[in-house]
């Protein structure tokens, strides 16, 4: 069973973890694989910087983990 993803987790962590993720960030406008925050910017912190749900981008990104 995949690991399960968590708004506290950095943007890198979860591409480390699942590159597939690349595909949410993209439907949700973030530009994360190309940013230097995304070492140390965890999922809410980056959600809320640009006005998105963490919950709904959290449910997506466990959703394509698991498709």
């Amino acid at each position: 069973m995949a690991d399960k993803i968590t708004k506290n987790m950095t943007f890198f962590e979860v591409m480390r973890m699942h590159p597939d993720a690349v595909s949410v960030f993209k439907k949700y406008n973030l530009g994360c694989v190309g940013c230097m925050g995304a070492q140390n910017e965890s999922l809410e912190q980056g959600a809320n910087a640009h006005g998105i749900d963490v919950e709904a981008l959290v449910k997506d990104l466990n959703a394509a983990i698991i498709a």
